[in-house]
């Protein structure tokens, strides 16, 4: 028998459904007004919860068995120092590695295109069936149409229409640039409260599910939370070592045939190798062009090196270090970076792998569950 409870809760839900789906509208907006002022927060987690890996480890290590009072209390401070310290140190030393010869190497690539147009321009002219469909012989570079003060006019319309349009792209851009740099200190900060008192939270958070849950879906619940932190865990640690190892073969490799730029393109292309699949292929594009500045011979043997070392590490490397980690078969691997790249870019395609992953073995448990019942029934 119906209880009029269970009624008055299913007309709510029903009305509400409806308001949302007919006024979507207003409510998406409100929607987006409330995750865009929570974001600090919720960027905030995502620190804490990488930096909370690095910290734990630390905690293991830092004076784990001394029974000393300080000790105690010192360890989570000095810790989560060492861990916010390290990833620093990590990240400034790739864009020191990067940042100025990426600079020089665009420098040099534009002084040298000119003349890289006028060598390719003479070897084109002298093919017919090419040349008829180019500019006459004598033609100069800076006849072709290197105006430059109406380069620099279709620039200044393209931003939006004389001076005005430069204004308002500089004003748009020192705004977006300030307001990033606010939203990234709130999070560090909120990351900093959580991880300080981060049991606490828990306790927190498992007395709130506790009181306003059942107890069956509360465990569900519960088993679903650990699956997801196991996965994200399991794929943070991994792709971590699998771009310091591709990063360390790479720089090697250029070191052992003579390669240009072969620090900075081990530590791009580690970096860049947090990107499951497709991570490393941008790294090893940007170090072909810069290679390119110096030698076009060099840049395409480095990309041949590029795809040996991937073959190798995509079947011994990443198998053994990522894949044993993650249990997600390599389709399901490249259908999660498609639709997450899709979707939220670079960030989709570093989200998109563990949550995957966690859904696959949510859904791999389930059905394993249901056939154990089929075959008992």
């Amino acid at each position: 028998m119906l209880q009029w409870k269970t009624c008055l809760r299913a007309g709510i839900t029903v009305a509400l459904l409806y308001l949302a789906i007919h006024y979507w509208g207003p409510v998406s907006a409100a929607l987006g007004v409330l995750i865009g002022a929570a974001w600090p927060l919720f960027l905030g987690a995502g620190i804490a919860y990488v930096v909370n890996i690095l910290m734990r480890f630390y905690e293991k290590h830092f004076f784990r068995k001394s029974r000393r009072t300080l000790v105690a209390r010192m360890r989570r401070a000095v810790c989560m120092v060492a861990a916010y310290l390290t990833i620093i140190l990590i990240i400034s030393a790739i864009v020191v590695l990067v940042v100025p010869e990426l600079v020089r190497a665009i420098q040099l690539l534009l002084n040298e295109t000119p003349a890289l147009i006028d060598q390719l321009y003479e070897t084109l002219m002298r093919y017919p069936a090419i040349a008829q469909y180019l500019p006459n012989a004598g033609t100069e570079l800076g006849e072709i149409g290197a105006d430059w003060q109406q380069t620099l006019t279709r620039i200044l319309d393209w931003l939006g229409g004389g001076w005005d349009g430069v204004f308002n792209s500089v004003l748009a851009t020192v705004s977006g640039v300030f307001s990033g740099t606010v939203t990234l200190v709130m999070g560090v900060m909120f990351s900093f409260y959580i991880l300080y008192s981060k049991e606490r939270l828990g306790r927190q958070g498992h007395r709130l599910l506790r009181t306003y849950l059942k107890p069956n879906w509360y465990h569900k619940f519960c088993y679903v939370l650990g699956v997801l932190d196991d996965c994200f865990h399991r794929y943070v640690v991994g792709q971590c070592i699998e771009a310091v190892i591709l990063g360390s073969l790479c720089m090697l490799g250029m070191l052992l045939f003579g390669f240009p730029y072969a620090t900075m393109v081990g530590a791009l292309v580690g970096a860049t190798a947090l990107i499951p699949i497709a991570g490393a292929y941008i790294g090893a594009g940007v170090g072909a062009i810069l290679i390119l500045t110096v030698s076009p011979v060099e840049a395409i043997l480095f990309l041949l090196f590029i795809i040996i070392l991937q073959q190798i590490e995509g079947n011994l490397i990443y198998p053994r270090v990522v894949g044993t980690k993650l249990g997600l078969p390599a389709l399901w691997v490249l259908a999660a970076i498609t639709v997450g790249g899709n979707v939220m870019g670079i960030g989709g395609m570093l989200l998109a792998v563990p949550l995957t992953t966690a859904i696959y073995r949510l859904v791999r448990a389930d059905v394993q569950k249901r056939e154990l019942k089929k075959t008992r029934i």
